[in-house]
Order: structure tokens, then sequence, then C-alpha cells
């Protein structure tokens, strides 16, 4: 792991003071800071002025009770979170996130996260996240809708298509986005359609939108193979997770002739040896809303599956590997497992997935590695393409959004090696993508003065 400058220090000391008990914070603090020690070398300016302790801190941090009333007609309480950080480049953009794990420390580290994110797609806007800890799974469509619309009755006064524009994230699909949009218009007595993405098509969505997070994660692991003169064809390639993001990336993967073999969920994982069957894979998942296991036990030959805690989908053998499903689900010792068993390219699908000590493993390595902040991308961008298509009363095409999809994806690619490159560490994506949001984020902020 690279060592964070000594200038950097006290800032990084503050910052863990003020924000006690929150290990998911500090850990995507440290690994921006620990690329900034060249920045600031080159450009003292951002160290004297307090860009780096400013850029650390939240503009505005929200808390609220979600009441709301359960199919036994009992009261639950649940507490829901806006964090929004930085608004430098535009309206703070970020998705909301429903699951048990949520508390303000995850919900400032994707918001801090999605501040660098939003700046190397190039669009106007700047970063912010929010969620709950509320569990959908389980739940009845009537007990989504009103938790949904409790959670929005406080939400919809902090958020506006010019102030901060929510979509969705983990536990957040278009069932959620459309039971918070209704109760948005319904408060307001306004359809102002660009408050909120993810939104289904026929009431102001974009196409392309479902698939943009898992297909813009596999165009920006075209573009790092192409810049090493290989691709697809022939490859192995593991995906964990099986919702949106690992779905569709396992679309794009089979598409370009990888062959896809095993996926997850919460409960275990599946290999089938012969590729995965997609349209199964989305049956159980989407149609059902089951258990990935039931793959197994519906396919039989030349699958398997694996309880959570009795192995990990990172020890069977690939040489392109996606983590899709949540943060730090890939540690130090299943890198080294990746490593022994040949794996060329990993590319976060998800926010943050692989530990601290994983990333120094497959940088080791000379593994191709992409963080979540420049591979994953794609999700965000097509949500401001979707802003774009509302402001402007359009729609496009599935084939439209997607080349714009595609064109962004291999900017950031390329955004992301050229400063990599210019700060003496070719070939170093981490860095590249770290200095090159920061300083475009830092740059605004000192345009518009001490904000």
């Amino acid at each position: 792991m690279a060592r964070i400058d000594e200038k950097l220090e006290p800032i990084l000391e503050t910052v863990k003071q003020r924000n006690a008990g929150e290990p998911e914070f500090h850990q995507a603090v440290i690994e921006v800071m620990e690329s900034l020690g060249r920045v600031v070398a080159k450009h003292p300016q951002f160290l004297d002025e307090g860009l780096i302790e400013r850029i650390c801190e939240p503009e505005r941090q929200i808390i609220f009770r979600v009441p709301w009333v359960d199919d036994q007609n009992r009261v639950r309480i649940n507490r829901g979170f806006r964090v929004q950080f930085n608004s430098a480049l535009g309206p703070y953009k970020g998705g909301i996130r429903f699951h048990p794990s949520v508390n303000v420390g995850i919900i400032k580290f994707l918001g801090f996260e999605q501040t660098f994110k939003n700046a190397l797609t190039t669009m106007p806007i700047g970063g912010g996240k929010g969620g709950s800890d509320f569990d959908p799974k389980g739940r009845s469509d009537g007990e989504v809708m009103r938790f949904c619309q409790s959670f929005m009755t406080e939400l919809y006064r902090h958020i506006g298509e010019y102030t901060d524009v929510p979509a969705g994230d983990i536990g957040v699909g278009g069932r959620e986005i459309g039971y918070m949009f209704g109760q948005y218009k319904r408060l307001t007595n306004r359809y102002e359609a660009g408050v909120l993405t993810g939104k289904g098509l026929s009431y102001g969505g974009s196409r392309a939108r479902p698939e943009a997070t898992g297909y813009g994660t596999v165009f920006f692991v075209r573009s790092m193979l192409d810049a090493c003169g290989e691709g697809f064809e022939g490859k192995t390639a593991v995906v964990s997770g099986s919702g949106n993001v690992a779905t569709f990336a396992i679309q794009k993967l089979q598409h370009y002739g990888a062959k896809v073999v095993a996926c997850s969920d919460s409960g275990g994982y599946v290999v089938d040896e012969n590729g995965l069957d997609l349209d199964l894979v989305r049956e159980i998942k989407e149609n059902r809303r089951g258990r990935i296991s039931e793959y197994h036990r519906i396919k039989g030959t030349g699958t398997y599956f694996i309880e959570a805690g009795k192995g990990s989908i990172w020890d069977v053998p690939c040489e392109i590997a996606l983590p899709c499903a949540t943060q730090n689900e890939l540690n130090g010792k299943q890198a080294a497992t990746l490593i022994r068993n040949g794996v060329r390219v990993v590319a976060e699908g998800a926010n943050m997935p692989c530990t601290p000590e994983a990333i120094a493993a497959f940088q080791r390595a000379d593994v191709l590695y992409a963080p979540g902040k420049a591979a994953n991308a794609g999700g965000v961008a097509t949500s401001a393409l979707e802003m774009q298509q509302n402001a402007s009363r359009d729609s496009w095409t599935f084939e439209q959004t997607v080349d714009r999809l595609d064109d962004i994806m291999t900017n950031i690619h390329d955004v992301c090696a050229r400063t990599a490159e210019e700060y003496g560490a070719p070939g170093d994506y981490v860095l590249g993508a770290n200095i090159a949001g920061f300083v475009r984020v830092a740059e605004a902020m000192r345009a518009l003065g001490v904000i």
C-alpha cells in the first residue's frame, strides 16, 4: 500500500477524529489521500487553501426517522439518511441504498466516492448518497410502498432537480423509485421528472439505465485489454453478485466472447463449468426473487453450489474477476488465491468491494486493476443522461444511450491512464482515477471561493 505524504497526515487524523467509528469512510479517504502526495507536490495551492480538508467534509448530513406500518398493522421504525457531499460541479447526485447494514459512515463513504466518480464522467453533477437500514427482502409490495412513501415524506424537502437528484442502489430498483417518485409528485404537486433517476420508461426514465453500470464496467475492462493488445475471446470470468450490475456485466462479457462461470448472492455462489445460463439466473433472481442456490438444483450436471461461509467465489479460477456485490467483499487472502489461479483483470462493479490489502496484492502482481470510482461510473453517467433527456423533454433510443455510455467509459479510462502517466505511475488506474477526479473538483471549488 502507498504511504500517505507527511503533509497530509494531520488532515487524515482530523478526519478520523471528526468521524469516529466510521471505518468505511476512513478507508475511502485513506485510499484517495494515498494518491495525493504527488498532487500537492506539483500544486501546493490545494494544500495551502484547505481544499483537501473541505473536500473530506460533507456539505450537509441529514438523518431522519422513517415510521411505517407492516402488513400485520404493526408500526415499524427505520432510520433514513442523505449525505450531500459536494456540489462544486453541479447538483448532488447519488443513489439511495436500502439494506440493514446502512449507517451514516457507509453513506458518507459512498458519497465521498461518488464525488470523484461523478467528476470523472465530466458531467455537471456533484456527489451525494442516501439510504436506510430498511430491508426490502421478503417484504410485500404494499410494505415496500408504505416505507418508500414515508421515506420520501421527509426526503422530498431536501431534493430537487437543481439541488439533489437521488437514484437507485442496493435494494432500490424500479419498484422503489416509482413509489418514491409518486410520493414526491403527490407532496409537491409538480411533475419534476429530473428529481429522481432510474425511473420507468413510462414516466421519464432512460433506456439502457438498468444496463448501464454492468455494461460500463465491461466497457472499461475492454479499454484496459485494448491497451495491452488483448481481448475477451476465450477468457474465463467470475462475477460476484446476481443483481442488476452483475447480470448486465455477465451479459456484456458473454457478448464479447468471455465465458462467465460463477455468480453469487448473500447465501453463497454457484458455478457452471459450461458457462452461466443468464436467462435462468434472471428467472430465479428477478421473477421468483429467489436464491442463487436454486440454479444448481434446476440445472444439475456441470454445476455446483457453495454456501456462504464454506468457501469464496474468488476460489474459482478465472482471468477476469468483477466484484459486483458490496463493499469489502474481496480481501487480501482471496486476492492471493485469484493471483495464484491466473487472474489478469479485476474491475470493481460495486463500490469499494476490494479491501486495501487486496488492492495492494493486485498491484504488486501487475494485475490490471480498476477502482470502482472509474469502472462503475457508467450507472451515474447514464443517470446524468436521463437528467439531460428530462430537461429537454426528449427520449433517446437504446442504441443512442449505449453509444454515449461507451464514449464516456472510454474517456474515463483514457483520462485515468493519461493522468497516471503524467504523475509518474503508468498503468496505475487507482492513482489516475483519484488524481483526475480530485483535481476537477478542487479546481471548481477554488473558482467558487471559500465554500
